[in-house]
Formats: structure tokens, C-alpha cells, sequence
């Protein structure tokens, strides 16, 4: 299971020397948005095993900052910092 079968197969060696080797099907590669949706079933039982690869995609970190921000906004914990954009003329 990966986050996008593109970005899987572009670049996540540990899944394309496999199927460059006839040990993995690329179509057993599905990604969890599809299991998730029910286009795909993931495991059935608990002897079944399912092997995520995260190739980290910025909108997943984006994602989870966001929560994350909204939590502590929600609990009143936190620093406020301002972040400023320095550009070094020379």
C-alpha cells in the first residue's frame, strides 16, 4: 500500500528493482486512498499482512500541520512565533 502509485514507482527503489525482477506485480500495488474509498479491499483477516511505503508527500506534512495547529489552537497551548522572510542583497 503507498500514498500515490506514481510517486511509489517513481521512486521507491525498495518497490521498482521487484518488479524489475518479476518478484512484484505493479498492480498488486495499491494506494490507501483506494482502500479507504472502497475501490480496493485491504486486508480480510487478521493472518493477511500489508506493507505501507510512505514516500512523503508534502501535502500529507501539510495536512498534519494543520491539525495539528487547529489542535493547539483548540487546547490554548503553544508559542505564536512570526516568521519573517529575509532576502541577503550582496
Amino acid at each position: 500500500m503507498v500514498e500515490s502509485r506514481e510517486a511509489a514507482l517513481f521512486e521507491a527503489g525498495d518497490l521498482i528493482i521487484p518488479i524489475k525482477k518479476g518478484l512484484l506485480n505493479e498492480n498488486s500495488i495499491i494506494e490507501i486512498g483506494e482502500i479507504l474509498t472502497g475501490k480496493k479491499k485491504g486486508r480480510e483477516n487478521a493472518d493477511e499482512i500489508t506493507l505501507f511505503k510512505s514516500v512523503g508527500l508534502a501535502i500529507e506534512d501539510l495536512a498534519i500541520a494543520n491539525y495539528l495547529y487547529n489542535e493547539a489552537i483548540r487546547k490554548n497551548i503553544g508559542k505564536n512565533v512570526d516568521i519573517f522572510y529575509y532576502e541577503k542583497f550582496g
